[in-house]
């Protein structure tokens, strides 16, 4: 395995760029596609591919070695990997996209890996799942993807309106359809988040399987490389042992992590139930001092007891009651 990447947060895109440009002559290749999107390829094995799809934001923001989340997975498992860049939020909807991955076709690129994954959030989920028919029998696993922003089926979707001229009708287009060749498709979304829950209903087939993160909020992507759980997850999906079982086993991590334990504090506390309030923020000040939930504690512990109400006692608090009991 190589030594893993690191580039500095100090510089600029077109400065990063020209490093990942570098990076790509010494180990596999760098090229343009088009004006607007680039290729990165690390040739490390023939064992797994990796394929991810990122913004250049995104990308610079994925990992704290200031490389795409995917490439830093792939880079400590000494995978391949290829990494599809755009300067905006194009959803890769470029011509010239399409004919580098045509061309990834006719050359049997593909062909040359035992395991190809294809990975990516929000609109590179989308890209992650559109573009995976290049490589049919491949893993995609793609977080809040969108299905397509053709205004004809998803007019409903108004977060992205800049979009409705782009046409998502010719080819790599409608995202659901192009998975249709891959053994297995997980898409991961909140079922909260209306518009997410959706798009991720429009795939369908015994292939696809929707993994629902509740209290992800709009940032589901984020949430899950922040609880750094995707290297294993990648890991069971290059083995062709990838369950949904997997993923909800994988994301218990969340029980200590501050901003989904934020969102449900606020999805409970709209709704008003005030036990699992208290319940929560109990749990959560037996782990972290915080201001917001000892409030929020005392507050719902108050209603509770005016409707006649209590909590539990905890289980330290069952041990002395017991310890008690034996010495009285």
């Amino acid at each position: 395995m190589s030594e893993v990447i690191s580039l500095s947060d100090q510089l600029t895109d077109e400065e990063w760029l020209a490093e990942i440009d570098e990076l790509g002559e010494a180990r596999g290749y760098f090229q343009s596609v088009g004006p607007d999107h680039s290729a990165l390829f690390l040739d490390e094995s023939f064992d797994v591919l990796l394929v991810s799809f990122d913004t250049i934001a995104s990308a610079r923001a994925g990992s704290a070695s200031g490389i795409p989340h995917a490439m830093l997975q792939a880079e400590i498992r000494g995978w391949s990997h290829l990494s599809i860049l755009a300067k905006s939020n194009s959803w890769f909807r470029d011509r010239a996209v399409y004919g580098y991955f045509d061309r990834l076709v006719d050359d049997g690129f593909f062909e040359d890996f035992d395991h190809v994954i294809f990975y990516g959030a929000g609109l590179a989920g989308y890209a992650a799942a559109a573009f995976s028919v290049a490589a049919p029998g491949a893993t995609v696993i793609a977080i809040a993807p969108q299905a397509t922003l053709d205004p004809e089926v998803a007019g409903w979707d108004d977060r992205f309106i800049h979009m409705r001229r782009t046409s998502f009708t010719d080819r790599y287009g409608y995202a659901p359809d192009m998975v249709e060749a891959a053994d297995k498709v997980f898409v991961l979304y909140d079922p909260i988040v209306d518009l997410d829950a959706m798009h991720a209903s429009l795939f369908q087939g015994p292939m696809v399987h929707r993994i629902r993160l509740r209290h992800t909020g709009p940032r589901t992507g984020g949430t899950v490389q922040a609880l750094n759980i995707l290297g294993p997850l990648f890991e069971k999906a290059a083995a062709g042992t990838l369950r949904p079982l997997d993923f909800y086993k994988a994301f218990k991590r969340r029980h200590r992590y501050m901003p989904y334990l934020r969102n449900l504090l606020g999805q409970v506390h709209i709704e008003e139930r005030h036990y699992l309030t208290a319940l929560l923020c109990r749990a959560v000040l037996s782990l972290k001092n915080s201001q917001r939930f000892r409030h929020h504690f005392e507050l719902a512990e108050h209603r509770l007891i005016e409707q006649g109400g209590r909590l539990p006692p905890t289980l330290s608090q069952r041990r002395a009651a017991q310890s008690n009991a034996r010495n009285s």
